[in-house]
């Protein structure tokens, strides 16, 4: 299940080590409330990597750190760093296939 981060310290947290896979989204955009949904179901589907969304609005300074210039943003994080990030709506496939890769 995807959890809602809200605060850089929980952030720092949860990235050190591991696979993370970060939403970078906000309330008023419209292909992240597409995407939303797809996020959740493919965290429900794939064991040992933890699915986390980074609201941008609230956490502007995270987005910051990642360059983050577009959302939805999908950013793979491994062992802290960045591995891998697609912006833009993307499929259920695609979600999977970036989560399991």
């Amino acid at each position: 299940m995807a959890k809602i981060i809200n605060s850089v310290a929980e952030f720092e947290e949860i990235i050190k080590s591991g696979t993370t896979l970060i939403d970078f989204y906000a309330d008023w955009c419209g292909p992240c409330k597409m995407l939303g949904p797809l996020f959740e179901m493919v965290s429900k589907e794939v064991d040992g990597v933890n699915f986390i969304k980074i609201n941008t609005d609230i956490l502007p300074t995270i987005a910051d750190k990642f360059e983050v210039a577009s959302i939805p943003t999908i950013v793979k994080i491994i062992n802290g760093k960045e591995a891998t990030r697609k912006v833009g709506l993307l499929g259920k496939d695609a979600l999977l296939e970036l989560a399991i890769k």
